[in-house]
């Protein structure tokens, strides 16, 4: 069986949620607290044993290549004056080699992944989508690589959603349970409101096998307009089991703007240098709020 050692993160969306900010910064690097969004995607890929990592790029995303690279400047001056914990923050990552490639036209998940072809070759590989941070003892990849390595098969993470949410997701008919492992039916991308057959919602993490190439080669256009990587999962599911995980730990959906203001508030709470202040700036507002409807 060979091992998991590459993965794609797809960065090549326009960010259309967050403009004006994103129009020429992007959403990836948009920060929670102090870190970008994709260094986090980054971090939990190593974190699962990822020695390769392919990141799909598109039209002013430049400046993610340059947050990975190394800046000799800053580091020089971190140096100089002492500042070693933030050195070791700013270095480029040495346990893993990070790749680029554009993504040419706005096409969609399924052909950003398919972009990736070449790199992947034969091999089963990872796929880390940016909109979603995953805090857990075992990191989220890693828990699905370990189903990959039981079943041999391609894995889909899920967790459950509200149900007036299950529109916003690709979601999955589970046809047998068996433990935090499902077997599934069809894989649905984003179904209308009161159709969806579960509320066990694709979360940006998978695990697939080279066959999946097989079907976004097809280029067969879904919903949006777009090709859909939940439709090629579904074709593949036809052919070769296709399994779905619902793995621990809290996620966190930093795709839309109340999900990443909530996001950044819960981590500066966490944060050891700020947490106490914030509380208490967070209190603070809310009292001048209340003060403010007397």
């Amino acid at each position: 069986m060979k091992t998991i050692k590459k993965a794609i993160i797809p960065a090549a969306g326009l960010g259309t949620r967050f403009l004006p900010a994103t129009k020429a910064m992007p959403k990836e690097m948009l920060p929670i607290v102090d870190k970008p969004t994709i260094q986090y995607i980054v971090d939990e890929a190593i974190a699962s044993g990822i020695e390769d990592i392919l990141i799909v790029t598109g039209k002013g995303k430049r400046s993610i290549e340059d947050h990975f690279d190394n800046n000799f400047e800053l580091e020089r001056n971190l140096m100089d004056k002492g500042k070693f914990e933030l050195l070791e923050k700013v270095k480029e990552p040495s346990e893993v080699d990070i790749h680029y490639i554009r993504q040419k036209e706005p096409k969609g998940l399924g052909h950003a992944v398919w972009c990736a072809r070449k790199f992947i070759g034969d091999e089963p590989f990872a796929v880390l989508l940016g909109d979603d941070i995953v805090q857990a003892d075992k990191p989220a990849l890693k828990q699905l690589i370990e189903q990959y390595e039981e079943t041999e098969r391609s894995v889909v993470g899920v967790q459950k959603v509200p149900e007036n949410e299950t529109s916003r997701y690709g979601i999955v008919d589970p046809c047998t349970i068996e433990g935090r492992r499902y077997q599934v039916s069809h894989f649905v991308e984003k179904p209308a409101p009161g159709t969806a057959p579960s509320n066990l919602a694709i979360m940006g993490r998978y695990i697939f096998t080279p066959e999946i190439f097989t079907f976004l080669d097809k280029q067969e256009i879904g919903a949006g307009g777009e090709i859909q990587l939940t439709d090629a999962i579904q074709e593949l599911n036809e052919t070769e089991r296709v399994y779905a995980y619902d793995f621990e730990g809290k996620r966190y959906d930093v795709g839309e703007k109340l999900g990443f203001i909530r996001t950044n508030l819960e981590f500066a709470l966490q944060n050891e240098e700020i947490g106490e202040e914030v509380e208490r700036v967070v209190r603070d507002l809310l009292m001048e709020k209340e003060r403010a409807k007397l």
